[in-house]
């Protein structure tokens, strides 16, 4: 979604820290091998926002619903402490195995750990108890509130949940679809869920920041 102009765009990402080989490799691997679901990759500037959140809540375990190939794990695992640890959840063995390779590559294996099948069973088979710090949800649009929902039980006070796409470019004013009518339907539900505190950033696509209390 262009909530700025190109020019800003370019600025942005170059008072950013930049991206290294790593996840350059990774970004133009993806856009050039899986063109068609390529804008399914987060951008560089929210990578390093995930990383800078991570760092501030001081995160230790953290769980991400939906991984792709791998960019915004990379990004939040380099944000936990060298005993920290990333659940990833996701259904394609095709998109993650090239997570896997970048998650070598960037000496990250041994801090993530990955779950293929439906997030929702991954979800609910985790322990009771709340020792989670940190979750980013990123998948299918119609599941984030059941995510949600799993997750937020799941997270300690003072930790956080970063939901992405929250604007469906724009369409949250006019929702079209289904996917539409869930996220517009969940910024309605996260603002009135006394369990969180709420903030939604014109960061890309929207991105919702749910602090739990």
């Amino acid at each position: 979604m262009d909530i700025v102009s190109p020019a800003i765009n370019d600025y942005l990402l170059a008072h950013s820290e930049p991206a290294d080989d790593v996840l350059r490799d990774l970004a133009e691997e993806t856009h050039r091998e899986l063109a068609g679901q390529s804008g399914m990759q987060i951008s560089h500037d929210e990578g390093e926002l995930l990383t800078m959140l991570v760092r501030l809540v001081g995160a230790r375990r953290a769980v991400e619903v939906g991984t792709f190939t791998g960019y915004s794990s990379i990004c939040i695992a380099r944000g936990l402490p060298d005993d920290g640890h990333l659940l990833c959840c996701d259904v394609s063995e095709e998109f993650t195995s090239v997570a896997r390779r970048y998650w070598e590559r960037a000496g990250l294996a041994g801090r993530i750990s990955l779950e293929l099948g439906p997030a929702l069973e991954t979800l609910r088979a985790l322990p009771p108890g709340r020792d989670l710090d940190f979750a980013f949800i990123d998948a299918d649009k119609t599941g984030y509130a059941a995510y949600f929902e799993e997750i937020v039980t799941r997270v300690r006070p003072g930790g956080l949940v970063v939901l992405d796409n929250m604007l469906r470019d724009g369409r949250v004013l006019e929702p079209r679809n289904d996917d539409d009518r869930a996220i517009h339907a969940l910024n309605e539900a996260l603002l009135a869920d006394d369990r969180v505190d709420v903030v939604l950033l014109p960061v890309r696509d929207g991105v919702s920041l749910a602090r739990v209390r």
